[in-house]
């Protein structure tokens, strides 16, 4: 047995004090006591066998349905190193609050020991960590979005390199709700939450927080970022990783099914990740990427047929679904925006009865899912899969891509002049809040490479490292920014988006082998209008004309927002940012 694993869990069970230690081996037959076991005690609940194999319903605590920013900390011995964007504590006081909250927070329950690796088992791109937790939840959850096991544990050999998670739910108790990183000590303690985004420690907390730290010291990238692949009707496939905040449609870009004109073409995407890629340089030069999950934790209501129909299929069997609704009349589950005809028999997230008619005292409908409620599907399930998800090598990036939702700043597509302006952009990315976030509508919120709440460290150190990146490789990717998000005087979306977007990528892909030519702007590289395929589109030339226009004072605007955000990175701000949005101001002038 490696003695450091030892040492952590012996060390963790002194202080949180559990009736027992179960080893996770990764067995069928251990999972499925433990499914058996959570079943029992009402945990989880299983559903219709026959409709959705292997499928489970489990609702958290009311007050504990998301991620919590304000309690979630980057805990080192310097503020700097954490930077103005994190929530920062010292280390030392970190443990010593979190010691007493954790004493004894395991009595009378058992201690799970979850050895996983994030990225295929062996690859030299992966990581192994090692997560405690008192939760069959997270057990099983896992299980569907990491490899677990015994394997993990003979690769780790006698190595003390490993991310040490330390989860208890102790008294789910809000005002003692902590998420705090130890970058310096490859450490995550988690408390009082059992929600997916808290728990999953291989998840935001390893994936991104840890692993942007990681990436830092040993010259990689842990990115927020979906991967797809191309296909083009020769066979060949180019590989797109694309950043974009949230409700931006990233799952749908990840798993998109062109339109028909490029099917009947021989045209496919293939899906690699959704969520987080993880990059490094090949031997060739060139930056390969793998996304270090090996499953889904998406948000289910949105998701049906038409908005994505890859990852509804996902769902459909070994699925574990959070906060969603359970249609009592057949064992299954209902969100909203899966279909017009909720169910009239229900329970609803907080488990009470409900049913599709319901309203409340002002007469809008009641909501029988939480916003935020999931599903963890297997990857394996997607339908739009690629063949080279398993490659240890990683597959090749040609583009880059970033993303936000802006009514009139941004154009449809552009396209960065060098490595550099493209740093910049991603810098600069941003959104416009929409009636679903709370408070008011077309604030812009910025949100750096759309890592805002993930980035392990000081997001200026975060920039100058994207910029040392671009010298260590021979062959970059282009980088683009997209915005399906443009609207006329009435607010109505100008761009069809979802499947349409492929009309996009084909052109990004044309750009980056040569294809295609571009017309300099003062934001960068935008396509000729003829260049955008519109072929079976109800669009004229002139709306693609007005798609990819930009206006001069609108951007002076933005310029000024950037100036002000940019202020918070005083002097750690990569003087190339600051000579690129001069040249931006310049250009506009």
């Amino acid at each position: 047995m490696n003695r450091f694993v030892e040492q952590f869990v012996k060390e963790s069970a002194e202080l949180t004090k559990p009736d027992k230690i179960v080893w996770i081996d990764g067995s069928e037959e251990q999972l499925a006591a433990l499914r058996k076991e959570a079943c029992d005690t009402g945990e989880i609940i299983k559903l219709n066998e026959e409709l959705l194999p292997g499928c489970y319903l489990h609702r958290t605590a009311v007050n504990d349905v998301a991620r919590v920013e304000h309690r979630t900390f980057i805990c080192t011995d310097k503020e700097e190193d954490a930077g103005p964007t994190n929530n920062w504590m010292e280390r030392k006081k970190a443990y010593e609050m979190l010691r007493p909250i954790f004493d004894g927070s395991m009595k009378g329950r058992t201690m799970y020991v979850i050895p996983y690796s994030m990225g295929a088992i062996g690859s030299p791109f992966s990581k192994i960590g090692i997560e405690l937790t008192d939760s069959i939840y997270v057990v099983l959850n896992m299980a569907i979005m990491t490899r677990i096991g015994n394997k993990v544990l003979e690769t780790l050999g006698d190595s003390g390199e490993f991310v040490r998670g330390l989860h208890s739910k102790a008294d789910i108790d809000e005002e003692k709700r902590y998420i705090c990183h130890f970058p310096e000590d490859n450490t995550i303690w988690s408390v009082n939450s059992g929600y997916g985004g808290n728990v999953l420690l291989g998840k935001k907390g390893f994936a991104l927080r840890i692993a942007s730290w990681q990436g830092r010291n040993e010259g990689w990238m842990a990115e927020h970022m979906l991967i797809l692949g191309l296909k083009k009707p020769n066979g060949e496939v180019k590989y797109i990783a694309a950043a974009f905040p949230s409700a931006c449609g990233k799952t749908n870009l990840a798993m998109l099914i062109p339109p028909k004109e490029y099917l009947d073409q021989g045209y496919e995407i293939f899906t690699v990740g959704d969520d987080i890629a993880w990059i490094r340089v090949g031997k060739d030069g060139r930056f390969y990427a793998i996304n270090p999950e090996n499953g889904f934790f998406g948000v289910a209501p949105g998701t049906n047929l038409k908005s994505n129909p890859n990852a509804l299929a996902s769902t459909r069997k070994n699925t574990i679904f959070t906060n969603v609704v359970h249609n009592l009349d057949n064992n299954t589950v209902w969100w909203e925006g899966l279909d017009k005809n909720p169910p009239k028999n229900a329970i609803d997230w907080k488990g009470n009865p409900w049913n599709g008619d319901m309203k409340d005292e002002n007469g809008n409908p009641v909501k029988g899912a939480h916003p935020n409620s999931r599903f963890t599907a297997p990857i394996a399930n997607c339908p739009c899969i690629s063949p080279e998800f398993e490659n240890p090598e990683g597959v090749p990036l040609d583009a880059i891509i970033f993303g936000g939702r802006r009514a009139k700043t941004a154009p449809l597509v552009y396209e960065a002049r060098d490595w550099a302006h493209g740093v910049f952009v991603g810098s600069i990315m941003a959104s416009e809040t929409t009636a679903a976030a709370s408070g008011a509508v077309g604030v812009v919120r910025r949100d750096p490479m759309a890592m805002l709440p993930f980035c392990g460290y000081h997001m200026g150190d975060y920039f100058a490292h994207w910029l040392e990146m671009g010298n260590k490789a021979e062959k970059l990717p282009k980088i683009f920014n997209v915005n399906w998000f443009r609207t006329d005087d009435n607010g109505n979306f100008i761009w069809p988006g979802f499947g349409e977007n492929m009309r996009v990528l084909d052109w990004i892909i044309k750009r980056c082998e040569g294809e295609v030519d571009a017309v300099d702007s003062p934001i960068g590289y935008l396509p000729k209008v003829d260049d955008i395929n519109i072929n079976g589109l109800d669009l004229s030339k002139e709306t693609i004309e007005e798609l990819l226009t930009v206006d001069n004072d609108t951007w002076a605007k933005e310029a000024e927002g950037i100036e002000e955000f940019y202020k918070k990175f005083g002097d750690k701000l990569p003087k190339e940012l600051k000579n690129q949005l001069e040249t931006l101001k310049n250009n506009l002038k």
